[in-house]
């Protein structure tokens, strides 16, 4: 009987370790492939401020449009190394994770084959003790034998089972290793390879030419001022050479007027010789 109880503190010692291998495994793959998820998000939006970058730069003068094509190159880089990284992250930490699960559940059923030989030998402990107290000595030999059957099977389970689980043990230990080493390898390589992009990114922000964006929109303005300066002055000129409007009305109103006496003068002086010729032709008739 003490090596049945003995064997039942060892089922509870398996049954523990697995089940907070399956706890931590499925909290540790839901939280990696949330991180893996967000990362992924990032990516996209990091794209999405490449193209803003783009599309601003296409605005603006020639040194400062050339600064931030080049910074958007770089930082669309850094998103191709993003990419990698999470591909990677999906096949050597959150897919291992997902696998896991079938292990646990292998070792689960080991552990509950050997808990049903367990209650067998059990129940033949306890038919052995009853023939013991009420039956002959034949019967009790024969239950006996059962006994020892069971008993036997019960022992190569458990031997069975302690490997079973011993390996599971072994296993969940490497995979912890191999799999966070795995996670933090991708990191370093993406991180490091981030880093170089990025060195080259500041690098061209630095070199930015202000002052020469700068001279290139000041005459650009100057530009523009000088056309709406222009026109004002080609109004003048061609405006002040004329009269007022009530002045030239006046004027006009005399020069019309000048233009008629000087008309009504040649008119009379036409008159005048008819009358002169008209009245020595009366006097020569008289």
């Amino acid at each position: 009987m003490n090596i049945i109880l003995s064997r039942d503190s060892q089922v509870r010692v398996m049954e523990d370790t697995v089940t907070n291998a399956e706890k931590s495994f499925g909290q540790f793959c839901s939280l990696l492939a949330a991180y893996t998820r967000k990362t992924a998000r990032l990516r996209d939006t990091a794209d999405q401020l490449v193209k803003q970058l783009i599309s601003f730069a296409n605005t603006e003068n020639p040194e400062m449009r050339a600064t931030l094509r080049n910074f958007a190159e770089d930082l669309a880089k850094v998103q191709d190394y993003r990419q990698a990284e999470v591909e990677r992250l999906e096949t050597k930490v959150v897919n291992p994770l997902k696998l896991y699960g079938m292990q646990i559940k292998q070792t689960r059923a080991e552990i509950k084959k050997f808990k049903s030989i367990r209650n067998n030998e059990i129940k033949q402990l306890k038919k052995l003790e009853k023939l013991r107290q009420k039956s002959p000595s034949d019967r009790q030999t024969i239950a006996e034998t059962s006994m020892q059957r069971a008993s036997v099977d019960a022992s190569r389970t458990s031997h069975q089972l302690e490997e079973t689980v011993d390996t599971f043990q072994k296993q969940k230990l490497k995979d912890i290793q191999k799999i966070f080493s795995d996670f933090v390898t991708i990191e370093m390589v993406f991180h490091a390879k981030a880093v170089e992009v990025y060195s080259s990114a500041f690098q061209t922000l630095e070199s930015y030419d202000l002052e020469k964006d700068l001279e290139d929109f000041r005459a650009k303005m100057h530009r523009v001022y000088g056309r709406c300066d222009a026109r004002p002055a080609l109004m003048d000129t061609t405006l002040s050479p004329a009269l007022p409007w009530s002045l030239a009305q006046s004027s006009q109103s005399t020069i019309q007027s000048q233009r008629k006496e000087a008309v009504s003068e040649d008119d009379s002086a036409e008159e005048d010789p008819v009358e002169d010729l008209r009245g020595q032709a009366q006097r020569l008739h008289q």
